[in-house]
């Protein structure tokens, strides 16, 4: 059960990506949950969500980590007991967990054409148009929206609008990095992001400035 990919973006940040190959008796074995995970586990009925699950728990062990040091609030975000910060993402056979001393998000989505169907809802679509109806437009916007996505789940507050609440400074795809910033309650805050693309996926890590 190999590591698809390791990214060591610094001491302090690791990210680690799963791709699932594996049975689903596999990957359960040797893996222990908390009754709150045994729950949720057993009431999924989607073959590929167990499986992205169970994953998610090897991948903690790479880190050193188990299901038992997982904390999760009234929002469902988790939260590592020894203080370091964590943000996990599953999208079909991939699978990924970013762990940091700094808040952290980080967010896998497939390439799909229906990307630009939904685009309006959460980026201004006319700033594109350059890009044309191309595979570009669907990567760029991909990449638009995993790192929206990334940010959400490191901002860890329901009520943030991708549309007016989160920006992402333009950028050239082959850059592979950009920055955001967060508007809430009349604050605004800044972040880094990177991307990566692989098997037609997109992988976005979004880190605090702080």
């Amino acid at each position: 059960m190999p590591i698809y990919k390791r990214i060591t973006v610094d001491e302090d940040t690791t990210a680690l990506i799963w791709k699932i190959e594996e049975s689903l008796k596999s990957l359960e074995e040797g893996v222990e949950l908390t009754d709150y995970c045994r729950e949720r586990y057993d009431g999924m009925k989607s073959q590929i969500h167990k499986k992205g699950f169970m994953s998610i728990r090897h991948l903690l062990k790479e880190f050193g980590y188990s299901d038992f040091d997982l904390d999760y609030d009234t929002k469902g975000k988790p939260h590592l007991k020894d203080g370091y910060k964590i943000s996990i993402t599953h999208s079909f056979e991939f699978t990924a967990v970013i762990v940091s001393t700094k808040k952290v998000g980080i967010d896998i989505e497939k390439q799909r054409d229906k990307i630009k169907l939904i685009a309006p809802k959460f980026t201004p679509i006319e700033e594109y148009e350059a890009l044309g109806d191309t595979e570009d437009l669907v990567r760029k916007l991909t990449i638009v929206w995993g790192a929206k996505e990334s940010l959400y789940k490191l901002y860890g507050k329901k009520g943030l609008l991708f549309l007016h609440d989160i920006f992402v400074n333009d950028f050239e795809i082959s850059a592979k990095k950009t920055t955001a910033k967060v508007t809430s309650n009349n604050q605004i805050t800044f972040y880094n992001l990177n991307f990566l693309e692989f098997e037609n996926f997109t992988c976005v890590y979004a880190i605090a400035n702080d």
